[in-house]
This record gives structure tokens, sequence and C-alpha cells, in this order.
């Protein structure tokens, strides 16, 4: 297998704390964002929609978006399971995780990509041709942000994971969607949400984490 990443992204990021976990390796290959590297022919003929991470398996099949090969390498490497074991628990996961990727890692994006300088023409993400930056979206996004570590110390509190007592791929978001927002977008998490720094600290103390 091959995992097209770039490190400085937050999407990537995920499915290689994922694979961690799981204890799978592959070969890794950069795509510098900032460049445009994913924007260059030699990217687009494997992923046309210019997004990371992309996953080539073996036989040449290609598995884009993040959740779906993280799918594919839970199913091909069952334990530890990080999707769910049963009918209730994947159920719960999946809801989780998509609360932390829209509640938190698009508005953690909207504030970053609406601010950074290198992307004022590219404003949507992957293949998306010229797209104008908009400032007011990064407020936005920075505000968005601040509403979702609120709701998430509230989730938090009494809760050893994002999804209940179990690690899983929610907090595997929510992880990567912080330490972005953190770095990237300069929204840290407030001194006000204990909640949200004790849990942080615990998951990034995980060997996983440093993926």
């Amino acid at each position: 297998m091959k995992l097209y990443d770039s490190t400085m992204a937050p999407n990537p990021r995920r499915v290689r704390v994922f694979m961690a976990e799981k204890g799978v390796d592959c070969e890794n290959i950069q795509v510098d964002i900032i460049k445009g590297e994913n924007l260059d022919e030699s990217f687009l003929s494997i992923n046309p929609r210019g997004l990371l991470p992309t996953l080539v398996l073996d036989d040449g099949t290609v598995i884009d978006e993040t959740v779906a090969i993280c799918r594919y390498i839970e199913e091909t490497h069952p334990e530890p399971p990080l999707l769910g074991s049963d009918a209730i628990s994947k159920a719960h996961i999946e809801a989780r995780q998509r609360h932390m990727e829209f509640d938190g890692l698009l508005a953690a994006a909207d504030a970053f990509r609406n601010s950074f300088p290198g992307f004022s023409s590219r404003g949507l993400a992957g293949n998306a041709g010229s797209v104008d930056a908009i400032p007011a979206l990064a407020e936005r996004g920075k505000n968005a942000m601040l509403r979702f570590y609120e709701s998430l110390d509230t989730a938090l509190n009494g809760s050893a994971f994002i999804a209940g007592e179990t690690f899983s791929i929610a907090d595997i978001t929510a992880l990567c969607t912080i330490d972005f927002a953190a770095g990237a977008a300069r929204v840290p998490i407030p001194d006000h949400c204990s909640n949200v720094q004790r849990w942080h600290a615990e998951v990034s103390a995980r060997p996983s984490a440093e993926a």
C-alpha cells in the first residue's frame, strides 16, 4: 500500500494515527499542499479531486476520503476495534465522529484556509480551481471552534473518551482537529475547558499521537 500524505494537514494525520493504533505500516509519500503539489498532474492522475489522504492498494485500487480509508483498515485489521464492535457502539461512534468533523474540523479548516496568505485564491480544498478566500469565514470559524470546545467540555464531563469509555476514531478526529486548530488556526483550548484539557493530555500521551 501507498499512503499519499501531508504532515501539516489534519486529515492525513487522522489516517496515520488510526494506522498506528492498528500497528499497520505502509509506504508514505509526502505531498506538499502549501506548494500545491496536490494540484500537479502527477497527483491528479492518481486522485483527480486533488485531496489528501489518498490510499493506493497493491492492486492499484485508489481510496480517498479519510473515514473510507480508516474503514478499509478496520475491515482488514479488526483489532483493536476503532469503529465500534456492535450495532449500538458502531452507530454511537459514527455519530460522535461526525460531530467532531462537522462541529470542529470544518470550523478549524475555515479559520485557517480563509486567513492563510498562501491560500488567498484557494478558498476551497483540492482541485476546485481559483476560489477567493473569505476573511469573514475565518472569523466565523474561530468563533465556531470556541463553541465546539464548550460543547466538547460538557460532553467529556464524566466520560473518558469522546464516544464513551473506549478510545475510537472519534478521539482521533478530535485530537487532530484540536492540534490543527491550536497550531495552524491559532484557536487553542480555552483554559476553562478543563475536561477537554484533561482528555487532550491523555490522548496526546498515546504513542499513536506521534504519528
